[in-house]
C-alpha cells in the first residue's frame, strides 16, 4: 500500500451479487457466503457500518479485488437475523458513497480502506431543469412500465436533493448492474442527472416498441385464441341447450370433408369462405340451411374423380353384341372412339346424336356404352323442358334455389368422365322462362365445356371428359347450333327378320325371367312369334312387340298357378292358335297391298317419327264447276304439293289424253284416308299427281307398286328423306316395287339385302317414268267414272 493511500477509512466489505445500493436506500439482504458473515460480525463488533460493492459479474463465488468495482457505498447495518437454513437477513441502510484506496490483507472476509464521496451542494439552475425533465420522463416511463406503481412517483416528486432523486429513480429502473454503477460512479450531480436521463430515454424508447409488438402479437393471438375460446364457449353453450355441438361442429366436420374432397384451390378458397360464414349464423336462421346446402353440393360434386377406361376393343365389341342386336354403325362408332384413346391417351369427350324411331334401342345402346367402357352411366330426361334453369339451375337468391340438371347428373354419376345420356333432346320447349336448348350449346360444346358454368354452383365445372350421347325421334325439331355440335348416328327400324331375332334372342328370356318362368317351361313356336310381328304390331321398334310377348307370358304364369296344372311338369307350347286365343285376333292386316289394280288410288310412302308408314291416296272426278278438295288433315307443305301435282296435270293435259276443260268442267276430291292423323311434308307429290291422271285417263294403277317423291311444275321428282323406313313399311305391306328419286338411289345401301332381295327398286327423275311403271294400259270405257272405294 502506498502512503497516499493510508488516510482511507477501514471498513469490512460486503461484496453484492446482482445488486446494487445507493445511498439513503434501504433494504434488506440475504447473506450466506462465511467471508461475507464474518465481514457483518466485524461491523456489528464496531460501529455497524460496513462498504457494499457490486460484483462486476454474478457467478463468482469468491471474487478477488478485479472483480469488485472501486466505488460502493458505506451503510448502517439496522437490523440482522438468522434464518434456520444458517442465512443471515440483514437490513442495510446506504450513508454515503465511498472510493476503495485499498484492500487489508485479511483471510477472514474482505477489508478495505475507504475514502467518502459525499454528495456537493448545487444551486445551478440548469440541475433544477434537468431535475423538472428527469420527473417528467419518469412519470412517462411508469405509464409504460407496469413494473413501477404511481405511488412511487408521487414518493419521488417531493425528493428535492438532485443527487438523491437520481439515485432514488435509478433504483426504481429496470437495468443491468453495469448502468445502475454508471450512476453510482458518476458523482457529479449534473452529469448523473444528464446520464439517467439517457437511460430513462433508453428506456421508454425500448418499452415503447415492446408495447408495439406486444400488440402486433396480441393481434395475432387474439385471432386464433379468440375464435378458439369462442368456438369452445359456444360449444359449450349449445351442450346445455342439448344442441349437440350445433354450428361449430357442423363447421369442424364440414373441413375435415373439404381436406378429404380433393377440390380444386379456388374451390376450396370459396368453400372455406361459405363454412366460415355459416359458423357465425344462429341456429335458427333460415339462411344457415341454404349456405349448408350449397357447401353440401360444392363437397359433393367430383371434382377430381376419374374412372379408369376399360380401352379393350375386343371386350366392348363382346359387349355391345351381346346386348342389341343389328345397330351396325353406332357400334363402329363407339369403338374407332375406343381406338383412337387408346392413341392419344386425352380426348375431348364426343358428343352423340341417336336418332331414330321409339323402341329401336337407342337409351340401352347408351347404357351399353357406358358398360363397354366400364365408365358410371346417368340419363336425364329433356322430354318437356321448357325452363333454361333445369339446364343451368337457379341463382341462390332464390327460394329453393337448385343445380340444373346437369350438375345434378354429374352429382348422382359421382366421377368426371361418366357417359351422359340426354334422352328426348327434340322434346324441348322454349317459352318466356327462357330456351333450355340455347343452355345446352355450351354443355355440348367440346371447345366451351371444360369451363361449364352452373348459376346455383358458380364455379366453372369441367365436363370435357364426359362422354355425352344425346337421343331424338327426328331431327327437325333439334334447333341448328344444338345440332351443328352433336354427330349423328341415325338408328332405323328393324326388318321383320331383324325383330324376330331380337324377340328369339332378347324380348322372350327377359319375359320369361320377369315373368317368373323357367327357360324351358315356356315355349312359343317360330309361327307365333312371326304372328306376333306382322300382325299384332306394326312399329319401327320392338317396344309393342316386347307388349305382346309379355301379355304371353303373363297368360302363361296364370295357365300354371292354376289348380289342375299347378302340379304339371309339362312345358307350354304356344301356337298361332293359343296366340289367337290368349290375345285375341290380329290387329293388323299383313300385307296391306291393294287386292285389286284400281283407277284413281295410288300407294304411297311416309316417314314418320316412329318409323315408315304406307299412305293410299284416293282421287275421284265429278261432274261440277272446277273445285279442287283436299281432306285427310293435311299440313300446309302437302297442300302446296297437291296444288303442284294438280298444276302439272293440267299444263300435260293433252299430252296425257285428257280434255284441256277438265278443270272447268269436273271438281276433284283428293283424300288421304285416316283422317285423324296430321300428315305433311312434300314426299306425295308424285303420288298425288299419279292418283290424279289415273283418275282423270280411266287407267288402272299397278297394285304392287308404291311411290315416294317431291314434284316440280315441270314434272320433274326431287329427292325425298327417310328412305330405309319406307322400304320397311312397304316391305312390310307386301309391296314389290318402289318408285324413288333418282338422287335417292345413294341411298340404298342402308337398306338391309333381306328388304333389298324382295323389292325392286326403279329410280325416276320425271313424271313420265313414274306414270310408265305405276299406270296399267287404258280399261275399258265402262269403267269410266266408276267411284274409287
Amino acid at each position: 500500500m502506498g502512503p497516499g493511500k493510508s488516510k482511507g477509512r477501514r471498513l469490512p466489505l460486503l461484496p453484492l451479487r446482482g445488486l446494487l445500493v445507493y445511498p439513503s436506500m434501504v433494504l434488506h439482504l440475504d447473506v450466506g457466503r462465511d467471508k461475507s458473515v464474518r465481514a457483518l460480525e466485524r461491523a456489528m463488533v464496531e460501529d455497524h457500518m460496513i462498504l457494499l460493492c457490486s460484483q462486476s459479474e454474478v457467478n463468482i463465488e469468491d471474487p478477488t479485488e478485479e472483480d469488485i468495482y472501486k466505488i460502493g457505498t458505506i451503510a448502517k447495518v439496522r437490523q440482522m437475523l438468522k434464518l434456520p437454513n444458517g442465512t443471515i437477513r440483514v437490513l442495510v441502510e446506504g450513508v454515503v458513497r465511498a472510493e476503495v484506496l485499498s484492500y487489508v490483507e485479511n483471510d477472514q472476509f474482505y477489508e478495505v480502506l475507504a475514502k467518502e464521496l459525499p454528495e456537493q451542494e448545487t444551486d445551478d439552475p440548469e440541475v433544477g431543469a434537468l431535475m423538472r425533465t428527469v420527473l417528467s420522463q419518469f412519470e412517462h416511463y411508469i405509464s409504460l412500465s407496469k413494473k413501477v406503481t404511481p405511488e412511487t412517483y408521487a414518493a419521488v416528486s417531493d425528493i428535492d436533493e438532485p443527487g438523491r432523486l437520481a439515485d432514488v429513480i435509478t433504483s426504481h429502473l429496470s437495468l443491468k448492474i453495469k448502468d445502475k454503477q454508471d450512476i453510482l460512479e458518476t458523482i457529479d450531480v449534473a452529469a448523473r442527472l444528464e446520464r439517467l436521463l439517457d437511460l430513462l430515454n433508453n428506456e421508454r424508447e425500448v418499452l415503447e416498441l415492446e408495447r408495439q409488438i406486444n400488440q402486433r402479437v396480441k393481434k395475432q393471438m387474439e385471432k386464433t385464441q379468440k375464435e378458439y375460446y369462442l368456438r369452445e364457449q359456444m360449444k359449450a353453450i349449445q351442450k346445455e341447450l342439448g344442441d349437440k355441438e350445433g354450428r361449430a361442429g357442423e363447421a369442424e366436420e364440414l373441413r375435415t370433408q373439404l381436406t378429404e374432397a380433393g377440390v380444386p384451390e379456388s374451390v376450396m378458397e370459396k368453400v372455406n369462405k361459405e363454412i366460415d360464414r355459416l359458423e357465425k349464423m344462429p341456429p335458427s336462421s333460415a339462411e344457415g340451411g341454404v349456405i349448408r346446402n350449397y357447401i353440401d353440393w360444392l363437397l359433393a360434386l367430383p371434382w377430381s374423380t376419374l374412372t379408369e377406361d376399360d380401352l379393350s376393343i375386343a371386350k366392348a365389341e363382346e359387349i355391345l353384341n351381346d346386348d342389341h342386336y343389328g345397330l351396325e354403325k353406332p357400334k363402329e362408332r363407339v369403338l374407332e372412339y375406343l381406338a383412337v384413346q387408346q392413341l392419344v391417351k386425352k380426348l375431348k369427350g364426343p358428343i352423340l346424336c341417336f336418332v331414330g324411331p321409339p323402341g329401336v334401342g337407342k337409351t340401352s345402346l347408351a347404357r351399353s356404352v357406358a358398360k363397354s367402357l366400364g365408365r358410371k352411366f346417368v340419363r336425364i330426361s329433356l322430354g318437356g323442358v321448357r325452363d333454361e334453369a333445369e339446364i343451368r339451375g337457379h341463382r341462390r337468391t332464390y327460394v329453393g334455389a337448385m343445380p340444373g340438371r346437369i350438375m345434378q347428373g354429374m352429382k348422382t354419376a359421382g366421377s368426371l368422365n361418366p357417359v351422359f345420356l340426354l334422352d328426348e333432346i327434340d322434346k324441348m320447349a322454349s317459352d318466356f322462362r327462357g330456351d333450355p336448348s340455347s343452355a345446352l350449346l355450351e354443355v355440348l360444346d367440346p371447345e366451351q365445356n371444360s369451363t361449364f358454368s352452373d348459376h346455383y354452383i358458380e364455379v366453372p365445372f369441367d365436363l370435357s371428359n364426359v362422354m355425352f350421347v344425346t337421343t331424338a325421334n327426328a331431327l327437325h325439331n333439334i334447333p341448328r347450333p344444338l345440332l351443328d355440335r352433336m354427330e349423328v348416328l341415325y338408328i332405323p327400324g328393324y326388318t321383320e327378320i331383324e325383330k324376330y331375332q331380337i324377340a328369339v334372342r332378347y324380348l322372350l328370356p327377359k319375359q320369361k325371367r320377369e315373368h317368373g318362368l323357367a327357360e324351358e317351361q315356356l315355349e312359343v313356336t317360330d309361327e307365333a312369334l312371326q304372328l306376333l310381328v306382322r300382325e299384332y304390331t306394326r312399329e319401327s321398334g320392338v317396344r309393342n312387340l316386347e307388349q305382346q310377348i309379355a301379355a304371353v307370358c303373363r297368360k302363361a304364369a296364370k295357365y300354371f298357378v292354376s289348380d289342375e296344372n299347378r302340379e304339371s311338369a309339362v312345358p307350354l307350347t304356344v301356337d298361332v292358335e293359343r296366340i289367337k286365343e290368349w290375345i285375341g285376333p290380329p290387329k293388323f292386316r299383313y300385307g296391306l297391298a291393294e287386292s285389286e289394280n284400281q283407277i284413281g288410288a295410288v300407294t304411297g310412302l311416309a316417314w314418320t317419327e316412329v318409323g315408315g308408314d304406307t299412305l293410299v291416296i284416293e282421287v275421284t272426278v265429278m261432274p261440277g264447276s272446277g273445285k279442287l278438295t283436299l281432306t285427310g288433315k293435311l299440313g300446309d307443305v302437302m297442300k302446296e304439293s297437291a296444288q303442284a301435282a294438280f298444276s302439272f296435270t293440267r299444263s300435260k293435259a293433252e299430252q296425257l289424253g285428257i280434255d284441256s276443260q277438265f278443270h272447268e268442267k269436273n271438281d276433284i276430291h283428293i283424300h288421304i284416308p285416316e283422317g285423324a292423323i296430321p300428315k305433311d311434308g312434300p314426299s306425295a307429290g308424285i303420288t298425288i299427281a299419279t292418283a290424279l291422271i289415273s283418275a282423270l285417263t280411266n287407267r288402272y294403277v299397278d297394285k304392287e307398286v308404291a311411290m315416294t317423291g317431291e314434284i316440280t311444275l315441270r314434272g320433274r321428282v326431287l329427292p325425298i328423306g327417310g328412305l330405309k323406313e319406307k322400304s320397311l313399311a312397304a316391305h312390310r305391306a307386301g309391296i314389290k316395287k318402289i318408285l324413288l328419286p333418282k338422287d335417292n338411289e345413294r341411298d340404298l345401301r342402308d337398306i338391309p339385302d333381306s328388304i333389298r332381295s324382295e323389292l325392286t327398286f326403279v329410280p325416276v327423275s320425271h313424271m313420265d317414268e313414274v306414270l310408265q311403271h305405276a299406270l296399267l294400259p287404258a280399261a275399258n270405257e265402262e269403267k269410266a267414272g266408276t267411284t274409287i272405294s
